[in-house]
């Protein structure tokens, strides 16, 4: 089975690039790859202007990787460590490290430094393994999921740091399936389906550069009579719910449609909620590209 077939991207420097895609896609294997864990059947990488496998003694010091995180031990931790002891050993591996106490307090962690790992909550682990792969201050991160298990509050302190890291001239490159949140605050997205980039651009430019024909969006209770709906629109208007609740009217987009799509729900006691007639979400056009069927 091929897991990747051709994929080729850059990731720039002092920027956030997410990769994003359905689960099987490739995007783990591709940042396994990318950051040295697993060898590439072909092809070749380069990690600033490095090869990760041939150069890895030359780059540890340079890059971070934060691996997928779900289970104990998942993140190579002892299950009785504590998350300062564990930050200050990652630290003592390298010449610079960050501030174990800061990075600890900047990333909420400073009131559990003290509990054992397997004590942890799942947000927290998530947040000390994030603490891990920067402690070094690497030049390039590659984090897989880094917000997965999180909170609010904490995908927020995360994404915080992360544009921080990026002003002071880290490269981080990341996947993620909040596909809001790469459209908020990835300077770059890759969106890999089959194994194959299909798109590659900044969040701005691919929107920019969907089909010419305008969608209206909104949300509302999932399972709507779309037929219903799009018989009560002009003739060339169709009406798809590409997940539940979310509706796209693909049409010219003018005062009369929003309308007739407002009175529409309105007559069945319905809140067009979220409505929007701009370019569409990342999450739209990340479901317009990548293959019917799979799982988000």
């Amino acid at each position: 089975m091929t897991a990747l077939d051709g994929v080729t991207f850059t990731a720039p420097a002092d920027r956030i690039t997410a990769v994003l895609g359905r689960n099987g896609a490739g995007k783990t294997t591709t940042l396994d790859i990318c950051a040295g864990l697993r060898p590439a059947d072909g092809g070749s990488v380069r990690l600033l202007g490095l090869d990760p496998t041939a150069d890895g003694a030359g780059l540890r010091d340079r890059v971070g990787v934060m691996p997928q995180t779900g289970g104990s031990g998942a993140a190579g931790i002892y299950p009785s460590i504590r998350p300062r002891e564990a930050v200050r050993l990652f630290a003592s591996f390298y010449a610079q490290p960050h501030d174990t106490d800061a990075l600890l307090d900047r990333l909420d962690l400073a009131s559990v430094a003290n509990t054992p790992w397997r004590r942890l909550s799942g947000g927290e682990q998530q947040r000390l393994s994030l603490a891990l792969s920067l402690v070094g201050r690497p030049e390039l991160v590659f984090l897989d999921e880094p917000t997965a298990a999180l909170d609010v509050a904490g995908r927020q302190t995360v994404w915080a740091l992360l544009r921080d890291l990026r002003d002071s001239g880290t490269t981080i490159v990341v996947t993620t399936h909040a596909l809001d949140e790469a459209q908020r605050h990835a300077d770059d997205v890759v969106v890999i389906d089959g194994g194959r980039v299909v798109a590659a651009g900044t969040p701005a430019d691919l929107l920019a550069a969907r089909p010419a024909e305008r969608q209206l969006t909104f949300d509302a209770p999932a399972g709507l009579p779309i037929d219903e709906l799009a018989v009560a629109l002009p003739p060339s208007a169709t009406v798809a719910e590409p997940r539940p609740g979310h509706y796209v009217v693909t049409a010219d987009v003018d005062p009369a449609l929003v309308a007739a799509v407002t009175a529409w729900c309105a007559s069945r006691g319905v809140l067009a909620e979220q409505l929007s007639t701009g370019a569409g979400t990342l999450e739209d056009l990340f479901l317009s590209l990548t293959s019917k069927g799979a799982t988000a």
